[in-house]
């Protein structure tokens, strides 16, 4: 059974698999990958979900505040052997209860639209495509979505 937990980002699981995700990204994007990793430092991130199995960390999520009414959801990552199981969906909906809490109103997100396992979780959980916003507007790379809570 996984069980939940929030979290900052100072907890030493989620920075295990931030690292695990940066390599895997960093892989996948090569050359681009400095350019989206100047946006996913952890100092702005104030709020975390760990799932775990046992007492395993197995998948990772986060929220940033994005402006007052607006959280980013940011560095969602699944161990590869966890993958398949809705855990991605299920820290995605703890992150959302905890931005409802925070009294948010809506969520929103970046990811590379090659990234068809992501698209899938989002749209699945109510996701919308939306223009790419901020620092993603003119990223032919990136895809970019919101959702009201």
């Amino acid at each position: 059974m996984l069980v939940y937990r929030r979290t900052t980002s100072t907890d030493k699981d989620f920075i295990s698999l931030v690292g695990k995700l940066d390599k895997h990204l960093a892989k996948k994007n090569g050359e681009n990958q400095e350019f989206y990793g100047q946006f996913n430092t952890l100092d702005a991130i104030k709020h975390v979900v760990l799932a775990y199995n046992g007492n395993m960390a197995v998948g990772c999520g986060a929220i940033k505040q994005y402006n007052p009414e607006v959280m980013e959801v940011k560095r969602m990552y699944t161990r590869a052997e966890y993958r398949g199981k809705g855990i991605a969906l299920s820290v995605l909906n703890e992150l959302e209860k905890w931005a409802v809490e925070l009294g948010f109103s809506k969520c929103v997100l970046e990811t590379d639209k090659d990234n068809a396992g992501a698209i899938h979780i989002y749209r699945k959980n109510g996701y919308l495509p939306i223009p790419n916003y901020g620092q993603y507007q003119g990223v032919a790379m990136s895809v970019c979505f919101e959702k009201a809570l």
